[in-house]
């Protein structure tokens, strides 16, 4: 009569076991996320780290470098909407997982705006903008208030429009200037197609915001415009 066989053991009488061959991943991932820094880990493996919490026992590395291929970089893939997201096959904990991400790097970004004159610090506002908008897939026209010193009091997000377009209102921007005590502008809008070239359009809504802000000693700083290459400044370029 043949023995019984162990449940753990192979048809060929080898060991087996149950244990996935990605046991013990996520440990060593973290511990060295923690012990060599962040920055050391590429992108996919720091994507594995985020995704951790959508999928508790699965294997997320396959989906990490999937996504990553897809978007065609974490900027990108962070800044995806959150249907394109989901028929790539995350879940909502994995989308929430992206999303609040990608929200406490810019709170972090912004913070540092909040620490001294904006205009000093010229180069974290530029990547600062380039993180918010430069891989947005439709105009999102933004406005950047700040204090008597130039120091940020605020940065919102007044109108978002469509590929090319983005309906601006100067009355709408010098009404929210005054209310919240701004004494300074810095208008930021991105290009989808990634040429951050200004249009006549742009040019015209330049200078009918800094007209109807003047009289009201508000005073127009820049106006930003951020694409995937690149930015372009309309007082660089003597437009303001």
């Amino acid at each position: 009569m043949n023995a019984k066989r162990s449940p753990r053991q192979s048809r060929l009488g080898e060991a087996s076991t149950d244990t996935p061959h990605y046991h013990g991943h996520r440990g060593r991932l973290r511990q060295r996320l923690i012990a060599a820094g962040a920055d050391n880990l590429p992108d996919y493996e720091l994507l594995e780290v985020i995704l951790f919490a959508s999928n508790p026992r699965g294997d997320v590395k396959p989906l990490a470098k999937d996504l990553l291929e897809r978007f065609g970089g974490f900027a990108e893939l962070l800044s995806a909407e959150p249907d394109a997201l989901a028929s790539a096959g995350l879940g909502l904990a994995g989308i929430a997982a992206l999303k609040a991400a990608r929200e406490a790097a810019l709170r972090l970004m912004r913070s540092q705006l909040h620490e001294r004159p904006v205009v000093n610090s010229w180069d974290k506002l530029v990547d600062y903008c380039t993180a918010q908008i430069a891989h947005g897939k439709v105009e999102e026209f933004h406005i950047l208030f700040l204090d008597r010193k130039n120091v940020l009091i605020k940065h919102e997000r007044q109108q978002r429009g469509t590929i090319d377009h983005t309906p601006v209102y100067p009355r709408e921007v010098i009404k929210r200037a005054l209310d919240l005590g701004a004494a300074a502008l810095i208008l930021v809008h991105n290009h989808p197609s990634g040429d951050p070239t200004p249009s006549k359009a742009d040019i015209a809504v330049t200078q009918d915001i800094k007209k109807a802000a003047a009289p009201l000693g508000v005073a127009l700083h820049d106006h930003v415009i951020i694409g995937r290459n690149g930015h372009t400044s309309l007082r660089d370029l003597g437009l303001i």
